[in-house]
């Protein structure tokens, strides 16, 4: 029987052209599954097989784990300080071995365990070949359509496939087996029976990588493309600069006629592409990304991290764009939340804006709108500004004098004092699940009892708009916390 199992791993190795060690491997994987099921249960097993004289030998094992993990699997791991019964120096992670009984290659069939074998062999095989196309460090798989798969595209490159799924694929894109196809690599998923490379042709990062083939300039370090927002086979912008100042970033990813811009088009179904210059420069960045239109004034809110854009009546359909396309795709490029509005909109919004501030300083500062509108016409937006900017700053204002000025800080130091108790007041009234919730911060939780959001329920069925506006934060950042406080709702 011995020298059977030899024959069998030469003639494996021969039929696959594989190295005997690999077999080898695979035929001790067979015989530690074959005596797996014998036992029964979660047990663990490894056999040793003699190269030369083709025995072997089986091992049951148990697992060390620490006394504090508890047995998981009680057939297969044993608690540090049993195993230390036996063996007083092994640790956590270490094997106890016990010798038992090996099951004959007779016992579980040749046929069989030739089967299990050469599946161990093709997964090694696939295994390898996998390693070998990943170690080239391509970011894009050039292949053939081979087949489909309920809708996905298995697409293969040399021995290698991926898979390109129905929501990857350029809408109205129809791609037919045979078909030579460019798609991005977005991740390598070991553990999937089928093509374990995934692929998207909608990625942003396509684009990006695209542009680095045709432009040299781009690898050379010359050019670097920021940052890309796409609409998959309709438009996209990209956001590049240049590390030269002889190299024109916007002119040098056209290329000569359009040449290269035109190369990446064709790719992408027709996807139109707007080249936009990168600025470190929030505001100029952002009046980039909305060309063609023209922006007549922006004002920048740092805190909820958005613009408003104001454009003239010819140039607003523009600036959104259809379907609000133009807009969108500007807001994803840049990070920012951006709002397009006409000069009319605009001065009406910062009007009302002055009116609400007016209002709270002649309300909480006890002051007539006079006063109250020297302070806005100097930049005022709020009662911490006035009671903590640098005093200075409020003496050189002509109309204040020394007294006034003090007189204005301290008075907004007091109402700040008792707001600030008032909102403790109120954040004692919120619940503690609400407030244990993953990613609640105390900031939030104050801006959420101002607003009168009290228990984790009360969150939970605010939309996601609700939430931006009450806190500031993000869409993304909204839509999780929700999706968090709104768990115990489906727990079973």
């Amino acid at each position: 029987m011995n020298r059977e199992l030899l024959m069998l791993v030469d003639a494996i190795a021969r039929e696959k052209s594989v190295d005997r060690e690999t077999v080898f491997s695979a035929v001790e994987a067979a015989l530690a599954s074959a005596s797996k099921k014998l036992h029964g249960g979660e047990v663990d097993m490894r056999v040793q097989v003699d190269r030369e004289t083709g025995e072997y030998e089986t091992f049951r094992r148990w697992h060390v784990v620490p006394n504090e993990a508890g047995l998981q699997l009680p057939d297969s791991e044993v608690l540090l300080f049993e195993a230390q019964e036996q063996i007083a120096d092994i640790e956590v992670d270490d094997y106890i071995e016990e010798p038992v009984e090996s099951v004959s290659i007779g016992r579980i069939g040749a046929q069989a365990a030739k089967q299990v074998i050469l599946q161990k062999i093709r997964d090694a095989e696939r295994e390898t070949l996998l390693n070998e196309f990943l170690a080239r460090g391509e970011k894009i798989m050039v292949g053939t359509v081979k087949r489909l798969d309920k809708g996905d595209i298995v697409v293969e490159s040399g021995r290698v496939e991926g898979r390109l799924r129905r929501s990857e694929m350029i809408p109205k894109e129809n791609l037919r087996i045979g078909d030579r196809v460019r798609a991005y690599i977005t991740a390598v998923d070991p553990t999937l029976r089928g093509p374990q490379i995934l692929l998207s042709r909608t990625a942003p990062g396509f684009m990006v990588e695209l542009f680095g083939q045709v432009v040299p300039e781009i690898e050379q370090g010359l050019l670097e493309i920021k940052s890309c927002a796409r609409d998959p086979g309709s438009r996209a912008k990209i956001a590049v600069v240049s590390h030269d100042k002889r190299v024109d970033p916007i002119g040098t990813c056209v290329g000569v006629r359009g040449s290269r811009v035109t190369a990446v088009t064709n790719e992408l179904s027709g996807e139109r592409v707007d080249i936009v210059l990168w600025s470190d420069d929030p505001a100029q960045f952002v009046i980039g990304a909305l060309a063609p239109a023209n922006v007549s004034s922006i004002v920048v809110d740092e805190e909820k991290h958005a613009m408003d854009v104001v454009v003239d009546e010819e140039n607003l359909a523009i600036a959104i764009g259809r379907g609000g396309q133009n807009v969108r795709l500007a807001s994803e490029l840049t990070g920012w939340r951006i709002n397009i509005m006409t000069a009319e909109e605009s001065a009406s919004k910062q009007a009302e804006e002055s009116d609400t501030i007016r209002r709270l300083f002649v309300e909480k500062l006890d002051v007539d709108e006079e006063v109250a509108d020297i302070l806005i016409a100097e930049g005022f937006t709020s009662l911490e500004e006035v009671a903590y900017v640098p005093i200075q700053e409020m003496l050189e204002i002509e109309a204040f004098d020394e007294e006034t000025v003090n007189e204005l800080r301290t008075r907004a130091k007091d109402v700040l004092l008792t707001m600030e108790i008032a909102r403790e007041e109120k954040v004692e009234d919120v619940s503690q699940d609400l407030r244990d919730l993953e990613g609640m911060t105390p900031g939030l939780i104050a801006k959420l009892a101002d607003a009168g959001v009290h228990s984790r329920d009360d969150f939970a069925d605010l939309a996601v708009d609700e939430v931006v506006e009450i806190t500031g934060v993000s869409d993304e950042q909204a839509k999780d916390l929700i999706m968090k406080a709104r768990e115990h709702w489906f727990a079973s």
